[in-house]
């Protein structure tokens, strides 16, 4: 990991993350295999200038698709690690997961 611009890959929007965006103040990223807890706050706080209060890193596991209809292939999703990053009070919300404006 040579800089905090590889440390974050995408952010995951899904139902729940979106929740947890307009609540809870609670924002969700695919981030690299190597990064740690300190590595995201620092990434998170230098690009958005914000404060982070809280991360929490969690390894989803792959999963298996359905096979085809040959029944030969199997259709696999690959493993990955998000990490989950709550702002603290009074942060202004992060640009890329509000609506169109």
């Amino acid at each position: 990991m040579t800089n905090l611009y590889n440390v974050l890959i995408r952010p995951l929007v899904t139902e729940k993350s979106s929740y947890q965006s307009g609540k809870l103040s609670q924002y969700v990223f695919v981030v690299a295999d190597e990064a740690n807890r300190a590595m995201v706050k620092d990434a998170i706080e230098t690009l958005f200038d914000v404060t982070v209060a809280r991360v929490n890193i969690l390894n989803a596991p792959a999963k298996r698709g359905r096979r085809t209809r040959a029944r030969r292939l199997l259709v696999r999703r690959p493993s990955f690690k998000k990490a989950i990053v709550t702002l603290a009070e009074g942060s202004k919300p992060l640009e890329i997961f509000e609506g169109v404006q």
